[in-house]
């Protein structure tokens, strides 16, 4: 059978090209198994949790007894503990079942839950069970918080918690190991049960172990799974390259990287020729899938629209690093960023709250200006005219930058500089994304991004374009930008690069103006 790329369920080695992680699955028994920890892998939506379990799981099934379970579809077993009890042992039955276990351990486990005491028994199960293998018992749990809403989900932790406390105490004989896989932090567990109370933090699973495993793809990952595929399909890519790309586009988020690589494999057919196979992993295929993901409905991005407004704060926070340029320290224990964090949208960068990945950052970008574009002028504008900005499939930056001048003093000559100075890169966004929708992206140059100036990387089908939107802040700051620009032209191997000013003076002279130094030109527009 011939293997896929895959972005729903389980990636199964012999099925799909997949990364290999023995390494990460030899860590996890070395530094959590053998040691007899539990733990909980909270990782963001479709970030491999599931596929680390299986992987784990075919690990450990040699040397110990492995009870794999889910409670994607559990939600019954929560009604009461008698029906807690009950569908954990039965789900626990069918685990025994099928590996084989004795006869006399599997009936003894089957006995009926009393009704008057049912969590009591169940702990006596789990005791007897434990005592009675022949290998060491390990539990896991994926899709751990789909009921953690629950307070019985509570009751179950903490007969879990009591068990592993005896065991430690030398009182009681349980599971070796459980591992508990989800988004939600399960040491956090309160705060989706209570949300408006201060013993949110308060949680049965305070005995787990951090788990410190880092689940993304690195670009050497991505290697050794594009080499799985050039072996079967010999299409020629650079696959250095191509893997670095996609890590920069994806900070290694699975989903990206996998969904990307699905995309761009759906371009190769059987009767390809040589260069087609080649072409279809290049950097403009490689931005067209980026177009593509960033327009396609997912599950992934629809869950990021509903929790962010579920999250007011953790909105708005985000939105004042896009659009303003703010910086916030990165606390681990403040909540909207701990939450942030948890749900994959953000990360730490150079001590620094920062949006996960780029892909992310323009999906965000896109949500945010999404709420604006439908009843503002300047998108509308943008969008009648936008099919004379691109000549013989080139996007005319200059002139995209000439007409938003003229647009821009139309529409906005008697707003306060205030709000200018808060909204003017939003609007040249809101301004810029019908133009280049559909063909082109465009993405934030995080480490320049602050309340005065803002790096734009505009690619489109395969062209790649510097842009400078800034406050304009006297002449010193506007050399030194300037400068900045310059440097990242070098990086991009561009001749050509452009300003967007924003400028409060009085005597300010709007327009365009060419800046050349040596044999580069840069074009800035004043507004």
């Amino acid at each position: 059978m011939q293997k896929t790329f895959t972005v729903t369920g389980l990636c199964v080695p012999k099925l799909h090209y997949m990364v290999d992680l023995s390494g990460r699955v030899q860590q996890i028994v070395s530094d959590y198994i053998e040691p007899g920890m539990y733990f909980t892998i909270n990782r963001a939506r479709q970030y491999g949790k599931t596929t680390m379990l299986f992987m784990l799981e075919e690990k450990l099934k040699q040397d110990y007894l492995v009870l794999s379970l889910s409670f994607e579809a559990a939600d019954d077993f929560f009604t009461s503990k008698q029906t807690l009890a009950e569908g954990f042992v039965r789900m626990i039955a069918t685990n025994l079942r099928r590996q084989g276990v004795e006869e006399d351990i599997l009936s003894e486990w089957e006995k009926p839950v009393s009704e008057e005491f049912p969590m009591m028994d169940l702990d006596e199960k789990i005791t007897l069970l434990c005592q009675t293998s022949s290998k060491k018992v390990i539990l896991m749990i994926d899709e751990v918080d789909k009921s953690s809403d629950n307070q019985l989900f509570l009751a179950f932790l903490g007969l879990l918690r009591t068990k592993y406390l005896n065991r430690m105490a030398g009182k009681d004989t349980t599971f070796w190991s459980v591992i508990l896989a989800g988004v939600y932090d399960i040491k956090n567990l309160k705060q989706k049960i209570h949300p408006g109370q201060e013993s949110k933090y308060n949680s049965p699973w305070n005995i787990a172990a951090d788990f410190k495993i880092d689940m993304s793809f690195s670009p050497k990952d991505i290697v050794s799974m594009l080499n799985q595929y050039e072996e079967d399909w010999h299409t020629g890519m650079n696959i250095e390259k191509v893997s670095q790309l996609l890590y920069d586009y994806t900070s290694g988020y699975p989903f990206l990287v996998s969904r990307l690589c699905q995309i761009l494999a759906e371009r190769i057919e059987d009767n390809c020729t040589e260069q087609e196979k080649k072409d279809a992993w290049n950097e403009e295929a490689i931005q067209k899938a980026i177009s593509r993901i960033l327009k396609e409905p997912n599950t992934l991005f629809d869950d990021m629209s509903k929790k962010l407004n579920d999250n007011p704060n953790l909105k708005e926070m985000i939105y004042s690093i896009l659009f303003q340029g703010e910086k916030y320290a990165y606390e681990a224990e403040n909540e909207r960023i701990r939450i942030g964090v948890m749900f994959g949208f953000l990360k730490e960068r150079n001590g620094s709250v920062a949006v996960a990945n780029r892909i992310f950052e323009t999906k965000l970008y896109n949500l945010f200006l999404s709420e604006d574009e439908m009843n503002n002028r300047i998108f509308s504008t943008a969008d009648m005219e936008k099919n004379q900005f691109i000549i013989g499939g080139h996007l005319q930056m200059e002139l995209v930058l000439r007409k938003f001048c003229e647009y821009f003093e139309d529409i906005y000559a008697d707003v306060d500089d205030k709000f200018i100075e808060d909204n003017g890169r939003r609007i040249f966004l809101i301004y810029l994304k019908p133009i280049i929708n559909g063909s082109g992206n465009y993405y934030i140059e995080a480490r320049t991004r602050n309340m005065k100036r803002t790096d734009v990387i505009i690619d489109y089908k395969g062209e790649q374009f510097v842009l400078e939107m800034k406050i304009f802040h006297g002449q010193e700051y506007n050399r030194r930008g300037e400068n900045q620009l310059l440097e990242y032209m070098d990086y991009y191997h561009l001749q050509k690069g452009y300003m967007l000013s924003f400028n409060f003076n009085k005597k300010k002279q709007i327009g365009l103006k060419r800046i050349i130094v040596g044999d580069r030109e840069l074009v800035e527009v004043v507004v």
